[in-house]
């Protein structure tokens, strides 16, 4: 397109165009007007990017509308030129955006940058205008969801085009790909738009293939920019009404958006570590009552957050019934129990005690109660690599590096320990406190794991998944397979059992959300066992978050939870914003903030922060120190977020526009508060 200049003629149509200009600064975060030249008339759309000039810069951006007149009284600039006309930015996304960005006391740029993929020129030529159809053939049957007793009331609404909406508490086993392939291409076969998200790749893999009969396109992050952005623009242009992806999907634009579907919404990978950080939890949420579409929201466990929609109305339960749940559930124990204590008192602090291995080997060899035959067994192990992290034999004092202090680990046999943050390597380890050169393991590793099962089960194959060398899948053949949460891959008939290592690791974190994470973890590892297989779980059997696995009962597990948090004060009861940054920073940013009356400042105290390891095995050069960092806490009513969202948004925009003092990092609603 042709670039603007001061002395050409104006559009006589709609001579002022409103942009979005891409600055990140709260002082800026609002629309600005610009004259459209004539030249550029037809091309300059609304929703296409542009290029203006904005403090003596040229900066990209989306035109919002146009309009005949300006509320500015000064002289405006003109376009510089239309980057391409293709309307990328629909009024939906916009709205959409401008409220998360108003929920998380963050920018318009910054969530456009999450919802809307760089421009490939190339693939913007090559992705047809038109074609392609809306529907997605007929309304597929109800399949497995008739073992839900509101499953086909659920589909009947989507069929209907309601805003039903359900807070999903699956079923373990493997059809909920299926399942929510059915809804789905229930939502599509009644002319209605899908969003799919996922946590990652290897989910994302398995609702592609249960998607084969829906019209449907997938975006993740491994497909290259001009293949995202050809699919993106597909999905923009309407030929596709079904979208599956992980957490970017949440702002992809179908048309007429009928469903939104979040599967495993507790998993961290749905919050984005970018700002404003969002999670896809809450802006599908937000996205769908703002459409007046569907939800399905769950997985095998259920956060608070989710019971808090369904305590508020928004969404209602669905869950399987007991004969379901009977028939498809794993046999799970907790050990050590009291019969295990009675034969052997050693029990309660072996890391493996006999219960555990001999349900190991009756599932290795196919005589576990309710197994088809031999299997693999699954051992989910917390953490990955050997030992990590290591203390002191004699006082138990955490092992730390004399040269930055960061947290020893030992990577493997025989080695010396190594510092996770700079690498250096503790050849001559004192420990600081009792002068003891002796170490002991707080924390048994993936790695060191596979190696004493290997000594037990002498024979067996042992294969490894964690890390960079994550497995999708296993075959049926009877193995041990070691993984570390989130890793575990799936076997083709299902686990003939499993055993979850180191619950206390779980339970045990400094966490708000440590009891239902662990629960999360072992539902997730449990689900993959066949019905009515071995799942021995290595915690503290009267706890509520054991108690909760071996009922198989997420949902009064998670109402307990919020119940808790609501008399304590914390989130979802509340809304919690965290304010982290240099001690003097902190200080000034919470003082110069408006905060509503009921709003409350807990801190500040000093936050951790964690340095990225070094890659290599040889030692670091020596490095300072991480500068202290502090964070205050600030909680509200939930009545009362968005006004305590303003006021965090207007102190930064204040800030900004004095170029005042040291960064700090906002966030609202934080994934952890510890």
């Amino acid at each position: 397109m042709a670039k603007g200049a001061k002395d050409q003629a104006v559009s006589e149509r709609l001579p002022v165009a409103r942009v979005a200009v891409d600055i990140s600064l709260a002082h800026l975060d609002r629309p600005f007007d610009y004259l459209v030249p004539a030249a550029l008339a037809d091309a300059a759309v609304p929703g296409c990017r542009v290029r203006v000039r904005f403090a003596g810069q040229l900066v990209d951006g989306y035109l919002l509308e146009r309009t005949q007149t300006s509320e500015h009284q000064g002289r405006l600039a003109r376009l510089e030129r239309v980057i391409s006309p293709e309307p990328v930015l629909t009024p939906e996304i916009f709205d959409l955006a401008r409220a998360v960005a108003d929920r998380y006391a963050g920018t318009l740029a910054d969530v456009l940058r999450l919802a809307i993929p760089p421009r490939h020129a190339t693939a913007e030529r090559e992705t047809p205008a038109t074609g392609g159809s809306k529907h997605a053939g007929p309304r597929p049957a109800a399949g497995s969801w008739a073992r839900y007793p509101a499953g086909e009331a659920f589909l009947a609404g989507l069929a209907d085009r309601r805003p039903v909406r359900a807070a999903w508490s699956a079923l373990p086993g493997p059809h909920w790909p299926a399942e929510i392939a059915i809804a789905a291409g229930t939502a599509a076969a009644a002319g209605r738009g899908v969003v799919i998200v996922v946590p990652d790749a290897r989910d994302l893999d398995r609702v592609d293939a249960a998607l084969a009969g829906v019209s449907h396109v997938c975006l993740s992050a491994d497909l290259g920019p001009a293949e995202r952005y050809r699919r993106w623009l597909a999905v923009r242009r309407g030929l596709v009404p079904v979208v599956a992806g992980t957490r970017a999907a949440m702002f992809a634009p179908v048309t007429d958006l009928g469903l939104v579907v979040l599967w495993d919404d507790g998993d961290d990978l749905h919050a984005e570590p970018r700002a404003p950080y969002p999670n896809a939890r809450e802006v599908l949420a937000l996205r769908a009552h703002r459409a007046g579409a569907a939800a399905l929201i769950g997985g095998f466990a259920r956060t608070a957050e989710l019971t808090q929609l369904v305590a508020a109305g928004w969404a209602r339960p669905l869950t399987g019934s007991p004969e379901a749940l009977r028939r498809a559930a794993p046999l799970v124990r907790a050990a050590p129990d009291e019969a295990e204590l009675a034969r052997d008192a050693a029990a309660m602090t072996a890391r493996l005690p006999s219960m555990a291995l001999r349900a190991a080997r009756s599932a290795l060899a196919g005589d576990a109660r309710g197994a088809l035959g031999p299997g693999p067994v699954l051992v989910q192990v917390p953490r990955r690599g050997y030992l990590a992290p290591i203390a002191c034999d004699r006082c138990r004092a955490q092992a730390r590096c004399a040269t930055c202090g960061g947290p020893l680990e030992v990577g493997g046999a025989r080695e010396f320990p190594d510092c996770r943050w700079c690498g250096a390597i503790a050849t001559d380890w004192t420990c600081a406190r009792c002068g003891s050169g002796r170490l002991r393991a707080l924390v048994t590793g993936a790695a060191r794991t596979a190696e004493e099962l290997g000594r037990a089960f002498p024979g067996v194959p042992v294969r490894t998944s964690g890390g960079q060398h994550v497995l999708a899948t296993v075959t049926a053949e009877p193995a041990l397979i070691i993984a570390t949460p989130g890793a575990e891959p799936v076997a083709p008939d299902g686990y003939a059992g499993a055993l979850l290592l180191d619950g206390w690791a779980l339970l045990g974190r400094p966490s708000l959300r440590a009891a239902e994470e662990a629960l999360r973890r072992w539902m997730n590892a449990a689900a993959l066992v066949r019905p009515a297989g071995p799942v021995v779980v290595l915690a503290e059997a009267s706890l509520p978050a054991v108690q909760a696995l071996i009922r198989w009962d997420p949902a009064n597990f998670s109402e307990r939870e919020l119940a808790e948090r609501a008399e304590l004060g914390f989130p979802p009861a509340v809304r919690m914003a965290s304010v982290t940054g240099a001690s003097d920073a902190v200080a000034d940013f919470v003082g110069s903030v408006g905060l509503p009356g009921q709003a409350e400042v807990l801190g500040p105290v000093p936050a951790d922060s964690f340095p990225a390891r070094s890659a290599g095995r040889l030692p670091a050069e020596p490095k300072q120190p991480p500068e202290p960092q502090e964070r205050a806490l600030i909680r509200i009513g939930r009545g009362e977020g968005l006004a305590l969202a303003r006021a965090l948004h207007a102190a930064q925009a204040t800030r900004s526009a004095r170029k005042d003092g040291a960064a700090v990092r906002v966030q609202l609603d934080p994934a952890e508060v510890a």
